[in-house]
């Protein structure tokens, strides 16, 4: 497993009724959920910056200490976090940019990290159906006024995302002066898989409680770096497309060191063979963290 340079999961993740991911809004009184067009239908999607958020908030509830945001140095600059991959687990999975401010008549610096934690949105296999929750805000109350009503689009189905973590660059490269030991390098790794594993977003909670720890997930060790399961993941029947996922494996026989499927067996009538349990599979990847770094 040394040859290994990437760690590819696709999962997907099922709300019976939920409003995951806030969008501008279209209306004063309409709480949106995003959405992108395909065809003449819409489909709800959580933004890649969203399910990042949501694996950062997560390796903090699971005791690491996360890299806290500074102001810029320059006019303008964006604000950016501590920069100290080597120290915080946040700045070396999820990288960073930053700009310094040069001496009086010299022009300033900037140094960034590249993320080796690629995301995708996570996209709904359902269309949106222009469901809305009916709501009123007695607190706006006040003498002799009326309460306020507002709506929030709401949405239920199946959503799926993808997470490749490049193995080779966790813990080295951009940003750092030395790489960190290979164990230091397992455990972070692990660590996100956690955070994964978990999976849960604060937004949009307080009245609509969603789930979003993945349900099924293809996930495969990789000496290529290649979401090969992104848009091969698709529930049918209420089960997965067997085939398609065969047919991955077929095609990257020869890339692939080693593949596990994990799911909620009573949740899905038809699952590829071998597919185990959640918790099974994502040992089975944390062993694979150590054989690549052990």
């Amino acid at each position: 497993m040394k040859n290994a340079k990437a760690l590819t999961i696709t999962y997907l993740v099922q709300t019976s009724l939920g409003s995951l991911n806030g969008s501008d809004k279209e209306a004063d009184n309409i709480s949106s959920i995003k959405k992108f067009t395909c065809g003449t239908e819409q489909y709800p999607y959580g933004s890649a910056q969203w399910v990042r958020r949501a694996l950062r908030d997560q390796l903090a509830n699971l005791g690491w200490e996360l890299s806290e945001g500074v102001a810029a140095t320059i006019k303008k600059g964006a604000a950016t976090t501590q920069q100290m991959p080597e120290k915080y687990i946040d700045d070396d999975l999820f990288g960073f940019m930053g700009t310094e401010k040069g001496d009086e008549g010299k022009k300033g610096s900037a140094v960034k990290r590249t993320s080796p934690v690629r995301v995708s949105p996570l996209v709904s296999m359902e269309r949106y159906k222009g469901d809305l929750d009916f709501g009123t805000n007695y607190m706006s109350v006040t003498a002799g006024g009326t309460p306020n009503i507002f709506e929030t689009e709401i949405h239920s189905g199946f959503y799926r995302g993808t997470v490749l973590i490049e193995i080779d660059r966790v813990g080295c490269g951009e940003g750092f002066n030395k790489a960190l030991p290979a164990d230091e390098k397992a455990k972070r790794v692990k660590a996100l898989l956690s955070a994964l594993k978990n999976l849960w977003s604060s937004g949009r909670q307080t009245r609509f409680l969603a789930d979003i720890s993945p349900k099924f997930i293809a996930s495969a060790l990789l000496k290529v770096k290649n979401p090969v399961f992104l848009e091969s993941l698709v529930p049918i029947n209420e089960g997965i497309n067997i085939d398609l996922l065969t047919e991955v494996i077929k095609d990257y026989k020869e890339e692939i060191l080693a593949v596990t499927f994990g799911g909620r067996k009573e949740l899905f009538k038809y699952l590829p063979e071998n597919t185990v349990s959640i918790g099974e599979a994502f040992v089975a990847m944390d062993n694979w963290v150590s054989s690549c770094y052990l």
